[in-house]
């Protein structure tokens, strides 16, 4: 399947990795800082990235039109998951004390980390129900149940101290508690120390790592090719470090998104249970979420606009 898209694949490698220098790296080292204005363009531009490359699947290769529908779902599902990590991510900076203009070198690694583990997640998740089929029931239960934790599992705390990597880490290197910069790594009197900025990257990799099982299930239900599952995910995950720093002050408009992610979840669950009995078309799936995700967004901003306009004034 690999080779039938070797074209696709090597433009794609190609066209992220440009794009992924410029954002990790040529507008950082302009500034530690990223604002608001900064992160929704380039927000805006790895979204139509995404779109083109879709675009692109649709027009040359082969089953295009099935392939572009699967992408575009598989990109959705992805996205919306990973705003609700992205408030994660925000509670880990907060109660490690990461400074603003810290944080973008971190989740520039974090990101890094994050392509390497979710490939070689996908390729054994798929490489799984290849081998054995009946664990599509075990993924489609999984996926129930991240359903029920999104939308009834309360406000996560993180309590990084019982963090099992954060032990690891703790216990066999020294961790030098008072520092202001953003390496990972000092050395002092020829010793070498970790810093609280990668214990933060530490955490946010093992989030990734829960955020992974939830996700990956949901767009194997969608698709099996390696290739749409890969790409979506890439296309979804590069986009983060600059949705973060949108996200981060408007954080509030979407407190119901959670809702519509537990519902598309459950859905995607349902997909997976019912794949030996009746297979759900794309086009399908694709209406539901993009119908689920716009309701979510429309009732969280009717929700602000109504709690903003009850709120006393000031004098």
């Amino acid at each position: 399947m690999i080779h039938s898209h070797l074209a696709f694949w090597i433009f794609f490698w190609v066209v992220v990795s440009i794009m992924f220098y410029i954002d990790l790296y040529a507008v950082e080292h302009r500034t530690d800082k990223i604002g608001i204005k900064t992160s929704l363009k380039w927000s805006g531009i790895w979204i139509a990235a995404a779109f083109l490359f879709n675009l692109l699947i649709f027009l040359f290769l082969e089953d295009g039109h099935q392939k572009a529908l699967e992408f575009l779902a598989g990109y959705l599902i992805e996205k919306s998951l990973s705003v609700d990590n992205l408030f994660v991510f925000l509670m880990i900076f907060n109660v490690m004390n990461i400074k603003e203009e810290h944080q973008p070198h971190v989740l520039k690694w974090g990101i890094i980390s994050a392509i390497v583990l979710r490939i070689i997640f996908i390729l054994a998740g798929v490489a799984l129900i290849e081998l054995f089929h009946p664990i599509i029931y075990v993924f489609g239960i999984m996926l129930f149940y991240a359903a029920y934790k999104m939308a009834f599992g309360g406000e996560e705390q993180i309590n990084y101290e019982k963090n099992p990597f954060i032990k690891f880490f703790t216990k066999r290197f020294r961790l030098i508690t008072k520092y202001e910069g953003k390496n990972f790594f000092v050395r002092k009197s020829g010793k070498l120390y970790i810093t609280p900025v990668f214990l933060t990257l530490v955490l946010i990799e093992s989030s990734d790592i829960v955020f992974a099982i939830d996700s990956i299930p949901a767009i194997i239900a969608i698709t099996h090719d390696p290739f749409i599952i890969i790409t979506s995910n890439i296309f979804a995950i590069l986009g983060l470090r600059a949705l973060y720093f949108a996200l981060a002050g408007i954080v509030d408009l979407f407190s119901y998104l959670k809702y519509g992610v537990a519902i598309i979840l459950a859905y995607v669950g349902v997909k997976m249970l019912l794949a030996d009995i009746y297979k759900i078309p794309t086009l399908y799936s694709l209406a539901f979420i993009v119908t689920v995700l716009a309701v979510s967004v429309i009732i969280s901003l009717m929700k602000s606009k109504s709690a903003g306009e009850k709120a006393p004034k000031g004098e």
